[in-house]
C-alpha cells in the first residue's frame, strides 16, 4: 500500500525543487552559503522542509556541509567524467529521439542549428545558449524525464568547471558540421546514427577541453 504523502513532504518537494533549479541555472552560485532562517523565509517554508529539501540535495551532491550549507562546486579534474556522462546520456537520448520526435519538433532543431552556423557573427554567450538549447530539446524529445534530468545535471557540472576554453573558428566549423550531422540523422529516423554522431560531437569537445587544460 502506498504510503500517503504529508504536508512537510509535499513542501518539502517544493522547496528541494525550487532550490534544485536555482543551483542548476546558476542562479545560486558555487561556493554560495545557504542558511537555512534566509531559505525558509525566502520560500516562506518551514525550518524542517527546508533542512530536508537540504538533505536531498546532498544527496544528489549538489550542496555540502561545511559549517553550514554550501553550493558545491565542480571539480576541473573531473572534466572526462562529466563527458562521459554527457555521452551515454544524450546519446541514448538521441537515439530515441530520433524515433519520437515530431516534425514541428524538429523543424524547430533546424532552425536552431541555422542560427549557430552563423558562428562568429554571434556573441560568445549567444553560442552557448543556442547549443545549450539544442541539446537540451533534443533529450526532451526522447520523453524519458528521468534523462532530462540526469542531462541537467551532467550540463550544470560542465558549466560550474569554468573551463578556459575558447572555441576557435574551425572548431566552431567542426561543431557546426556535427550539429548538421545530428539534425540529419534525426530527420531520417536513423537511430543509429544520431546516436553515433551525438557521441563524437561530444568527444570531439571533450578532446578540445583536455587540450585546454593540458595548455593552461
Amino acid at each position: 500500500m502506498a504510503l500517503k504523502k504529508t504536508g512537510n513532504d509535499l513542501i518539502a518537494g517544493d522547496v528541494f525543487q525550487k532550490l534544485r533549479t536555482r543551483i542548476l541555472t546558476l542562479d545560486i552560485k558555487p561556493g554560495s552559503r545557504l542558511v537555512e532562517d534566509e531559505v525558509s523565509a525566502l520560500l516562506e517554508a518551514g525550518r524542517t522542509p527546508v533542512r530536508e529539501a537540504l538533505l536531498r540535495l546532498q544527496g544528489e551532491g549538489l550542496v555540502s556541509r561545511d559549517r553550514g550549507w554550501v553550493v558545491e562546486a565542480s571539480d576541473p579534474a573531473s572534466f572526462r567524467t562529466i563527458f562521459e556522462s554527457r555521452m551515454a546520456i544524450e546519446g541514448y537520448a538521441t537515439r530515441l529521439a530520433a524515433e519520437r520526435a515530431t516534425p514541428a519538433a524538429l523543424d524547430a532543431l533546424e532552425q536552431l542549428v541555422t542560427e549557430m552556423d552563423r558562428g562568429e557573427e554571434l556573441p560568445r554567450s549567444e553560442i552557448n545558449r543556442l547549443n545549450q538549447t539544442f541539446h537540451r530539446q533534443i533529450v526532451a524529445l526522447s520523453e524519458n524525464p528521468f534523462f532530462a534530468e540526469l542531462h541537467e545535471r551532467t550540463q550544470f557540472q560542465y558549466w560550474n568547471l569554468r573551463l578556459p576554453v575558447i572555441f576557435m573558428k574551425d572548431q566552431l566549423g567542426r561543431s557546426s558540421e556535427q550539429h548538421h550531422a545530428i539534425l540529419s540523422a534525426l530527420k531520417n529516423r536513423d537511430g543509429e546514427r544520431a546516436e553515433r554522431a551525438t557521441r563524437e560531437h561530444i568527444q570531439t569537445t571533450m578532446s578540445i577541453v583536455a587540450d585546454a587544460l593540458r595548455d593552461d
